[in-house]
């Protein structure tokens, strides 16, 4: 389907964020899949290792992403680019909800530290 409307979003919950699917194989897309993230205020979520290159676009809020080991702080209008085999971390720790795009290739796969595979439904 070209069009998906917002009414027709599939909304994903993990480690205590959403995750709003617009673009992925179940609404037509055969190679991208993108998606609005929700960050609530106070939430940190476990560094994970990417298997795809994904983009980070910050609309709302503050986040600090820690990529590698590295902290950056990301507020409205700035994009992160995290290249496949990145270890990403993201937090929100400001008081107010933040909200990011997110656009990456079908298929991602995120490793946390302890070895577990996740397989994101909103990326595959």
């Amino acid at each position: 389907m070209p069009v998906v409307r917002a009414a027709e979003a599939v909304v994903h919950e993990l480690h205590g964020a959403r995750f709003v699917s617009y673009a992925a194989p179940g609404t037509g897309s055969k190679e991208l899949a993108a998606w609005r993230g929700e960050i609530p205020a106070g939430t940190k979520a476990p560094a994970h290792t990417v298997s795809r290159e994904e983009i980070l676009h910050l609309l709302t809020g503050s986040l600090r992403l820690t990529l590698d080991g590295i902290a950056h702080t990301l507020v409205p209008g700035d994009t992160a680019i995290v290249n496949a085999g990145t270890t990403l971390a993201v937090e929100n720790p400001t008081g107010t909800p933040a909200t990011m795009w997110v656009t990456t290739s079908v298929g991602l796969e995120a490793e946390l530290a302890d070895g577990t595979r996740i397989t994101p439904p909103w990326a595959n």
